[in-house]
């Protein structure tokens, strides 16, 4: 990693997360001092060297979050949970952020986020792009995550089956720890990434058909792709009763990647983090556990 000379201290956000924790451990072990930042303090991680638990705080409140980023110089914000009001949300914490002296933020993101994105919930990492663009004076850098290699096992129902309207589309997934490797070289070099917008993904884009052959290896049974059209997908997810913008988000992620906007693989990780990205196979091997549903 790069060195931490002027990097001074780093608030993380959603750092009781799996990215947030991971980059909070990464920082602490370079040294850097580090601001744990949630809504709920019990639940910050412990053990972190250098860090500090700051005052609750949610991302609505701009309030509390200006007095939890108070005397921070940079700030890992790792996006919000999906909700109508996300990208209001992301904007209280920039202002906030902004009121409390941070200079620099480093933004969780989204692969292919866009005004128009298939995936609907990739259109407010867009807007929260822009606002970040929009603060003269404030030094950003976007990291565009594809999906979570976590994901894959995840979307598996017990029967063994992963729906989706994805086609035969690709998707170039990622590990948590990848990403976390990336954000952490990315905050421990002041300058060097500002401007920068980053596709953080995996190394190979499979199929969800190629997906499902692995999880069977994995496994030890038959997991099978269940290709879905979107009145199906919906029907297959009303059982959630879930509302009716996450079921969209959930069924629109799938077509992101049948229209092939999931599928470019980025060398963001070796590049960055200096070693090849995770694969799926890897990934399931390291963590038996994200498919224990499967085999029990």
């Amino acid at each position: 990693m790069d060195g931490v000379s002027g990097t001074g201290v780093i608030a993380v956000t959603g750092a009781s997360g799996r990215v947030g924790r991971r980059v909070a451990d990464r920082l602490g072990a370079a040294g850097v001092p580090v601001r744990l930042v949630g809504r709920d303090p019990a639940r910050l991680p412990d053990g972190v060297p250098g860090a500090v638990k700051a005052p609750p705080a949610a991302y609505g409140d701009g309030a509390a979050m200006r007095a939890a980023l108070d005397g921070a110089d940079t700030l890992f914000l790792v996006s919000g949970h999906e909700n109508p009001g996300r990208v209001a949300e992301h904007r209280t914490v920039v202002d906030a952020a902004v009121a409390a002296g941070v200079g620099r933020i480093v933004y969780l993101s989204f692969q292919g986020a866009a005004p128009d994105a298939t995936f609907t919930f990739a259109r407010d990492h867009w807007h929260t792009e822009q606002y970040l663009r929009a603060h003269a004076g404030l030094a950003w850098t976007s990291l565009r995550d594809s999906w979570y290699l976590a994901g894959i096992p995840a979307m598996t129902g017990r029967d063994g089956v992963i729906r989706g309207p994805a086609g035969n589309g690709r998707v170039a997934a990622v590990a948590h720890e990848d990403v976390a490797d990336v954000a952490a070289v990315v905050l421990l070099a002041p300058g060097r990434h500002d401007g920068a917008t980053y596709d953080v993904t995996g190394g190979e884009a499979f199929t969800l058909a190629e997906a499902a052959e692995e999880m069977s290896r994995a496994t030890g049974r038959t997991i099978r792709y269940l290709p879905e059209t979107r009145d199906e997908a919906y029907a297959s997810r009303a059982a959630y009763g879930a509302e009716e913008w996450r079921v969209t988000g959930w069924v629109t992620s799938y077509e992101a990647v049948a229209r092939g906007e999931l599928g470019a693989v980025a060398d963001t990780v070796r590049r960055l983090a200096g070693h090849a990205p995770m694969t799926l196979r890897a990934y399931l091997a390291k963590h038996p556990r994200s498919y224990a549903h499967l085999v029990e």
